[in-house]
């Protein structure tokens, strides 16, 4: 709908919004300035107000009001239903973490870019904000820097000057990866990619993981092949091509889909461990519930988002660290299903 203006043009003010809510202009300035507790409904019916007339508060009035709203922002869009599901045990202990710091959590789950942080910070709908689904090129940067309020990413972004940002080190865990099937005596080795679904979202994860794959490919003397997985993750095909002209199965790195692999070599009677080495990128979890548990690196996911968490509320209490990255340390778990060097 149009932009709704006060009079004279000059925007929507809090009388627009008490009158568009049905409820009185200073339960709009208490549900803005938190003085006073208001019940979750007519909070939420002036936070809708609020959004159809894209009203901002004064920052001034912000200023004055001094108070906290006790809820972190969490900006995590949700481009398909796999990328959901994979960024809910992130989202999970971000909640608990705020919970335990008597902080609620606010989603949002949209692909607004640039408009999502200043409609949350600028509408004074939380303390901080931490952003996810990080891109290697994201036009969020500039704005976290001088958004108002304490901003963590979890990802790195190529341009990370002056960001605090927390997140697994995928470029040593491919190494790691790469390193254990150059250890076990393979010399040529396929990996298991994400596909344009993910590489078209410019994810920061996607470059650092090669980078790291390709270092060690190159160190260790080994043949180093790239095969994407398609979004629909049926692997059938993609190991028909990686299989055509080769006398014996490659070493595989799965990065992603993993479930998906290990039931398409089983089609093809091909047992980790016995016919060929493979390693993944998964949690323990998905590691251990395959046929053959998987040698793996796991991203920790609970574990970065607690330690980014904590290091948001230092900020918010002023005891933070300067702007930096932070990585959680990457290591590999062997299990059965590299084969014994000859």
């Amino acid at each position: 709908m149009p932009r709704t203006t006060g009079p004279g043009g000059s925007g929507p003010t809090s009388k627009d919004v008490a009158r568009i809510a049905g409820v009185s202009q200073s339960t709009v300035s208490y549900v803005m300035s938190g003085k006073r507790p208001i019940s979750a409904k007519t909070r939420k019916l002036v936070e809708d107000a609020i959004a159809q007339l894209t009203y901002e508060p004064h920052a001034g009035a912000r200023a004055l009001a001094g108070q906290r709203t006790s809820v972190i922002a969490v900006v995590v869009p949700f481009s398909t239903p796999l990328s959901a599901h994979g960024l809910m045990s992130f989202v999970e202990e971000i909640a608990l973490v705020a919970r335990a710091h008597d902080h609620d959590v606010l989603l949002v789950t949209a692909d607004e870019g640039i408009a999502g942080l200043r409609r949350v910070a600028g509408r004074r709908l939380c303390d901080a904000v931490v952003v996810m689904e990080v891109r290697t090129d994201d036009d969020r940067v500039a704005v976290a820097r001088d958004l108002g309020v304490p901003v963590l990413f979890i990802g790195v972004p190529e341009d990370a000057g002056g960001l605090h940002c927390n997140d697994f080190d995928f470029e040593s865990a491919a190494d790691l990866l790469v390193g254990e099937l150059a250890a076990a005596g393979e010399r040529d080795v396929v990996v298991l990619a994400w596909g344009d679904d993910t590489t078209s979202r410019d994810l920061n994860y996607v470059p650092r993981f090669e980078r790291g794959a390709r270092r060690a490919a190159q160190r260790h003397g080994v043949a180093l092949e790239w095969a994407p997985v398609p979004a629909d993750r049926v692997l059938d095909p993609v190991l028909e091509d990686v299989l055509a002209g080769r006398d014996a199965p490659p070493a595989l790195v799965v990065a992603t889909a993993l479930p998906e692999a290990m039931g398409a070599l089983a089609r093809r009677g091909l047992r980790p461990g016995t016919d060929l080495s493979l390693v993944a990128l998964c949690t323990a979890a998905e590691a251990q519930a395959q046929a053959v548990a998987v040698t793996a690196c796991s991203q920790h996911p609970r574990d970065v988002s607690r330690r980014a968490v904590t290091r948001l509320f230092r900020l918010l209490d002023g005891a933070g660290a300067p702007p930096g990255v932070e990585l959680f340390p990457a290591e590999v778990t062997r299990r059965d299903s590299v084969r014994p060097r000859p």
